[in-house]
């Protein structure tokens, strides 16, 4: 068992600051394990949002030595022992108490992507046809574990605010579940380009550095809606074919 330092984040939007603890740890713990420890022995009243413990909940979101991480997935190894190691909330979010933010935001976002909407069924049994290649594509999608942690490091949110014009990685990879699958007939090109804000994105790919779950947030989501919304609203060509057609 060592002593570490934390340097925790206590206080609410209206006040709050760093306060430092010694934690004693043993090998092997998260920063999560900490967190428990301290609010167990020395700040009974700190308020931690947490779940599974098992980095599939998305709950224990925070922001360790200024990365978002998940707390129950970083260990205390990680770091050197000569030096605190910092807690605190998600900056991208209004804060509630501590380290607990208000995400509900999220999934106001979630709400208005336009649905997915299958075809007609392929054959008469009510059944479709595909690839197999099609049926995995957007699969990846679906591992998102809703943590935010690519909503907090995207500067567009985190730095400048943008949450009335820009959805966030989050929403573009729920968009991309929809919009890649084999089956969907929806067009979501303009939701994505006027009120999810895809121009806002400049592709610096440090949301798929922060997701636990290996999404290829940008190179597999962000980048191909890209295409489609250009190629919907700015290609001259696909614009003039679309106006021949339209009459």
């Amino acid at each position: 068992m060592a002593m570490r330092r934390f340097e925790v984040f206590r206080g609410t939007r209206e006040a709050g600051a760093l306060q430092e603890y010694g934690v004693e740890c043993d090998e092997g713990m998260v920063v999560l394990d900490a967190m428990h420890r301290l609010q167990a022995d020395q700040a009974p009243d700190m308020a931690v949002r947490w779940n599974c413990k098992a980095g599939k909940c998305g709950s224990c979101s925070a922001e360790i030595n200024g990365s978002p991480r998940l707390m129950c997935m970083t260990r205390l190894s990680d770091y050197p022992e000569d030096r605190p190691i910092t807690v605190t909330p998600m900056r991208a979010f209004p804060l509630v108490r501590d380290l607990v933010t208000d995400v509900s935001w999220n999934y106001e976002m979630s709400r208005r992507i336009p649905p997915f909407q299958p075809r007609a069924p392929d054959n008469p049994d009510g059944t479709w046809r595909m690839y197999q290649y099609e049926v995995e594509r957007p699969q990846e999608f679906r591992k998102c574990i809703e943590c935010f942690l690519c909503q907090d490091v995207c500067h567009v949110l985190r730095t400048h605010g943008k949450h009335a014009e820009f959805i966030g990685p989050a929403f573009l990879v729920r968009a991309a579940a929809y919009e890649l699958h084999p089956l969907d007939m929806a067009d979501r090109t303009g939701y994505l380009k006027d009120e999810g804000g895809i121009g806002y994105c400049n592709i610096t790919k440090c949301c798929t550095e922060v997701c636990p779950e290996d999404i290829r947030i940008t190179d597999n989501a962000i980048i191909p809606l890209k295409e489609r919304v250009v190629d919907a609203h700015y290609d001259p060509i696909a614009r003039l074919l679309g106006r021949l057609f339209a009459r």
